[in-house]
């Protein structure tokens, strides 16, 4: 299954491929490694957010049109200055319909970079690097997923399924388009109950306890119901942050509370995709057949 990959053209003129989880840095574990004393060992790393692919500045800032940014979409024909004229440029960037990722009871689905280490305690966990302390290692041969645990190596395809420390893993596939995962195994999540009122929100997964959410959590929450579909980030970090001015400060507001309410989702068992990217820099709440939601904001 293919990966979502950006091709990056070098100051040499060569060409390299990087994907999500991908390091550029100093040092030779990354996945483009650059000989320059003002490359940080690991200076930016390239992520995926729904069907966009970025890159994220690490340990120093990059620079786009001349200006310092922590991270930047990836789009072809961009040049991205990583040092004074030291120059990435974008030549293009390959999304296919879906990527390869793996899930776990307790862990959403996740898109695996080209390497990446399981663990199944204290909770599940991918960790985008090579373990080999680790119990399984999985990777891609760029044609193949193979994945190695107790020294037996194996191909991984989606729908199979394996024990990692006493948990079951899972190989899916994520939909980019759509950002949610496709489970090929497994059972059928059951309804949620989701009250919104504005500071405060609650949501039930089926006859389970509700989990509470607070502050700017729930906040994120009742702005997703109030809308009623699709927006572009800003909008709702807007109206949490009325008096932030800079952008860059919104925007790490915004990432900040988004992974503490995903985190929240994660603990409370309730299913990965019910806040997701939803298109380019936009967010939306998924809802299915049988999902309540009551407004008393």
């Amino acid at each position: 299954m293919s990966r979502a990959l950006a091709w990056i053209r070098l100051p040499d003129d060569s060409v390299v491929a990087l994907g999500h989880g991908d390091f550029i840095g100093r040092v030779w574990t990354a996945a483009l490694v650059l000989d320059d004393p003002r490359v940080s060992e690991g200076h930016a790393m390239v992520s995926l957010r729904g069907a966009e692919l970025w890159m994220l500045a690490l340990r120093r800032r990059v620079a786009v049109d001349g200006r310092s940014v922590g991270e930047v979409q990836l789009r072809a024909g961009q040049q991205i200055e990583l040092a004074e004229r030291l120059v990435l440029q974008v030549e293009s960037v390959e999304l296919p319909d879906e990527v390869f990722a793996v899930e776990a009871d307790g862990l959403p689905a996740v898109a695996l970079p080209a390497v990446a280490a399981l663990r199944g305690l204290p909770r599940p966990s991918v960790v985008g690097r090579h373990d080999p302390g680790a119990p399984c290692v999985i990777w891609t041969t760029g044609e193949v997923w193979r994945r190695a645990s107790g020294g037996v190596t194996t191909v991984v395809q989606p729908g199979d399924t394996w024990q990692v420390e006493g948990v079951t893993f899972r190989a899916v596939t994520l939909a980019l388009g759509g950002g949610g995962a496709t489970r090929l195994t497994g059972g059928v999540d059951p309804p949620l109950r989701l009250i919104v009122a504005f500071d405060t929100a609650q949501v039930q997964r089926g006859e389970d306890p509700p989990v509470l959410f607070a502050g700017q959590a729930a906040r994120v929450l009742s702005e997703l119901v109030a809308l009623g579909g699709p927006a572009a980030w800003e909008v709702v970090a807007r109206e949490l942050w009325p008096d932030e001015r800079e952008e860059h400060l919104l925007r790490k507001k915004w990432d900040v509370t988004l992974g503490r309410l995903r985190s929240r989702l994660r603990e409370g068992r309730i299913r990965a995709d019910l806040v997701r990217a939803a298109g380019t820099g936009q967010v939306e709440l998924v809802l299915r057949q049988g999902d309540v939601v009551e407004d008393r904001s």
